[in-house]
Formats: structure tokens, C-alpha cells, sequence
């Protein structure tokens, strides 16, 4: 018997994406909460100022969440490569030219004296 995947199982890419969103959420909420903590340029009292606050919080952690979400995908997909690509892989191999620096003698003209 050939090993099926059961239909209802998720593939694993989508596993790895939904715990990387679920990590930069997560750590998208720790730092709106140190930037209110720490009042991190008067953030907190224009919050608190604010008849709509929350609103304003809900789009600092979602907006951040949006982007720790893609930088953990990032990290997680990037970490997954083999060590074995950074050998060399043959070619040809090209010649390098490097120019030797020449010295140019400059003269400066003569300045006139004024008075």
C-alpha cells in the first residue's frame, strides 16, 4: 500500500506559516505593550487621551504583527537551506584585472595677489 496523505491534513508549509504567524503576532504584542509600558515617546498618554485608543493599539500590534509575522516566515524558510551551497560548484574561472595606481604630478596655477 502507497502512503496517502489523508485529505484533511494540512501540508506542512502551511503549518511552518501559521506558527510563524502565530509567533510574530505574539511578538508583536510584547513590543506594543513595552512601547506603551515605557511611554516610548508619550505613546501611552495619546492613547489614553484618546476616545479611540484602542483603535490606535489594535493597529500598532496588528500592522507590526504584519511585519514580525514575514520576518519569522523569513527566518524559519532561510534557516531550512543546506550548508552544502557554500562550497564552490566549478566553472570557469575568470581572470581578475587589478589596476595599479599611477602617480599624476598636478600643478596648481599660480594664484594672484590682490592690493
Amino acid at each position: 500500500m502507497s502512503a496517502q496523505k489523508h485529505p484533511n491534513q494540512m501540508p506542512e508549509l502551511i503549518k511552518l506559516y501559521i506558527k510563524s504567524c502565530l509567533i510574530g503576532f505574539l511578538a508583536s504584542a510584547v513590543f506594543v505593550g513595552l512601547l506603551i509600558g515605557f511611554d516610548v515617546k508619550g505613546l501611552r498618554g495619546l492613547i489614553m487621551g484618546s476616545d479611540i485608543g484602542i483603535v490606535a493599539v489594535m493597529m500598532i500590534w496588528i500592522f507590526n504583527g504584519i511585519v514580525f509575522a514575514g520576518v519569522q516566515f523569513a527566518f524559519a524558510i532561510m534557516s531550512m537551506a543546506d550548508d552544502d551551497d557554500d562550497e564552490p560548484r566549478g566553472g570557469r574561472p575568470v581572470k581578475v584585472f587589478l589596476a595599479e595606481p599611477i602617480p599624476v604630478r598636478v600643478d596648481r596655477p599660480a594664484q594672484r595677489r590682490q592690493g
